[in-house]
């Protein structure tokens, strides 16, 4: 063997080495995380509105106020007789006494009820999927969603994935993460690895290095 092809065949080996421990380091540090609890999910949630959704304001025997209107970007609503109010992290119930405060200036006993009819949420309640996913994406939360609820959503898992080397960010506990079995749970069915969402959740799923 020459010189040439010796130093080829070492180099060769080298990068394969240091690629297998790299894998390895990979695969240690995707589940050094504690597993995520089953139920986290809370009974008191409540949804708050979010620039993107449109909400249904209806004031009683005034159907000249009463109509729908989207969310500004910048989190503000427009309607009749009120103009630039701040709809963004308020919840239906809080944004319809807001609504009837600033419409009490100019009639008598406003009565309001807010519907939001179109749901996106604030940006720090969505739920973000990055990395080997179908279609990454970001999600409105929802009551009770679980981790299958939204990988259903965002189309699965990639045929690069290391889905049980995923990582939950948990940004309503300062950043503090998770590892789940997402392959278990939607490639073998194993429900057991299925666990509750929270507000402002994200998953990064890791592509696999074998």
């Amino acid at each position: 063997m020459s010189v040439g092809l010796k130093k080829s065949v070492a180099t060769v080996i080298r990068w394969i080495a240091l690629g297998a421990f790299g894998a390895v380091l990979f695969g240690c540090a995707s589940n050094s995380a504690p597993p995520a609890p089953v139920n986290a999910a809370s009974e008191s949630y409540n949804y708050l509105i979010g620039p993107g959704d449109t909400v249904n304001i209806v004031v009683w025997r005034n159907p000249e106020l009463s109509m729908s209107v989207p969310v500004r970007p910048d989190g503000k609503i427009a309607a009749p007789l009120v103009e630039d109010m701040v709809a963004m992290g308020k919840d239906a119930t809080t944004l319809a006494r807001d609504i009837e405060k600033e419409l009490g200036k100019y009639i008598r006993d406003p009565i309001v009820t807010v519907v939001v009819t179109q749901f996106v949420g604030p940006y720090s309640e969505q739920i973000r999927v990055v990395g080997e996913a179908g279609k990454p994406q970001t999600l409105p939360y929802k009551q009770k969603m679980t981790l299958l609820d939204v990988m259903i959503a965002v189309g699965g898992l990639t045929d690069f994935a290391d889905g049980n080397g995923t990582t939950l960010l948990r940004t309503i506990e300062g950043d503090r993460q998770y590892s789940v079995r997402v392959a278990d749970l939607i490639k073998r069915g194993d429900v057991s690895a299925n666990v509750d969402m929270k507000p402002g959740d994200v998953l990064i799923i890791p592509r696999s290095w074998f």
